[in-house]
């Protein structure tokens, strides 16, 4: 269990990784170690000036392509206050009608149980909704998505009353109504505790819990549930070879869907593919170390092709694991294309990737300084499928932000994302929404 801060931001980044960094450090795997606090794991690198030459040049004809240091394409263009307007948004946005939707952790009033919002592309910014715990739900960790003009999402907590629950699916409109689709029972025969998005298929909705589904907490599910409140789990991981700990959504191709699970496998997680009739196939297993370990975010496809990315491993060495890029194939070849060696470079991505023309975008949660007194305030970078790294925009914390845990958007030419941390000054905010444009 990690140590929480007493900040809203630290406090929420604790309790989102407690499975995910408890999956490392409980395997008594190399490269988990702890900042000041016991809050958070800190990503171990090789000295900074060994790695400079590592950072790929830029590249000026890329799409995106944008000077390191400068960032003149990038803008901060809201700060959370951490009150009212919530705090530490770990999830991707979400356009519907030319407006983002996002959630945040924490926040949202004296229940600090997190918030639905609005922001426009130009700054402003309203709260659709603010979650009041107990049978209400609580702390959405995970991006909406839009069905029929209405956006669903998760809270990993809630859902029982003064006990805590845990976690819901729910409905909210554009004018701010919400409705509770399903409260998770945990136990034996359902989810608890779902960390990640939920995807629409056929008029369905399917997503993934990290717990529940076996008889001392469970190896987590995938489940389905209506839009009218019907669930059922399709399936169960027996935290054996089939995976464990799923903390990432799925994603649809053809007639299948996909996924990953942080544990599991040989301890270092999994890609599955799961049919919505419930029958599971492991297409690969991560091996740990050079080939990445704990992969948690979403993958998505592109030329028949899985992309995700891992927040442990990618190095031989056991005091490095930084985390990498891989590509997939759905015969269970696996690929790396880029493995983070902090410092300049980022290091331990949360999030998972887009494809924008053929290239892949994403965030890292550390690196991207190269002081060595300070692990970074994370990086948006660009990869492309021959494995060639990009870093667009290093964080600088305070005003820009820090600490992207989430994934990225692109929208009218420009990619916009969200950090949990930082955004009023050097010692305050609860994160921010920012563009990055050409």
């Amino acid at each position: 269990m990690l140590i929480a801060r007493s900040d809203f931001a630290y406090v929420a980044r604790a309790r989102s990784l407690r499975m995910l960094f408890s999956v490392v450090c409980g395997a008594a795997l190399a490269g988990c170690s702890k900042g000041s606090g016991g809050s958070l794991p800190l990503p171990a690198g090789v000295p900074d000036g060994a790695i400079s030459s590592l950072v790929a040049a830029q590249r000026p004809n890329e799409s995106f392509m944008l000077d390191p240091w400068t960032s003149a394409g990038f803008k901060s263009i809201y700060a959370f206050k951490g009150g009212m307007d919530g705090a530490s948004p770990q999830a991707n946005l979400v356009e519907l009608n030319g407006v983002f939707y996002g959630t945040t952790v924490s926040g949202g009033g004296s229940d600090n149980d997190g918030t639905v919002f609005e922001v426009s592309k130009s700054g402003s910014e309203r709260v659709l909704y603010s979650f009041k715990g107990g049978t209400d739900g609580a702390s959405p960790e995970a991006s909406l998505i839009a069905v029929d003009g209405k956006l669903y999402g998760t809270t990993r907590f809630g859902g029982d009353g003064p006990s805590g629950g845990n976690g819901t699916v729910f409905e909210v409109s554009t004018s701010g109504k919400e409705r509770i689709l399903h409260r998770f029972k945990g136990g034996l025969d359902d989810g608890a505790f779902p960390y990640a998005n939920l995807i629409a298929v056929n008029g369905a909705l399917y997503g993934t819990t990290e717990e529940g589904g076996g008889p001392t907490g469970g190896g987590g599910t995938v489940y389905e549930v209506s839009t009218s409140g019907n669930e059922s789990v399709i399936y169960h991981f027996k935290n054996q070879p089939d995976g464990a700990y799923p903390l990432a959504g799925l994603i649809a191709l053809n007639g299948e869907l996909y996924g990953t699970t942080a544990g599991g496998g040989t301890l270092n997680g999994t890609v599955f593919e799961v049919s919505t009739s419930g029958e599971e196939n492991v297409l690969y297993t991560f091996k740990g170390r050079l080939d990445g370990e704990t992969p948690a975010a979403n993958l998505i496809a592109l030329n028949g092709k899985l992309y995700g990315t891992t927040t442990y491993g990618g190095s031989v060495n056991p005091s490095i694991s930084n985390g990498t890029v891989f590509e997939v194939s759905l015969s269970g070849r696996e690929r790396i294309l880029h493995r983070f060696q902090a410092g300049l470079d980022g290091a331990s991505p949360l999030a998972g990737l887009i494809a924008v023309r053929g290239e892949l975008y994403g965030t890292t949660y550390f690196g991207g300084t190269a002081a060595p007194s300070s692990h970074g305030n994370g990086i948006v970078f660009e990869v492309n499928k021959s494995g060639q790294e990009s870093v667009l925009h290093r964080f600088q914390g305070g005003t820009e932000g820090g600490n992207p845990a989430a994934g990225l958007i692109a929208a009218g030419g420009a990619l916009y994302g969200t950090t949990s941390d930082a955004g009023l000054s050097s010692a305050s905010g609860d994160g921010t929404v920012f563009k990055i444009s050409p």
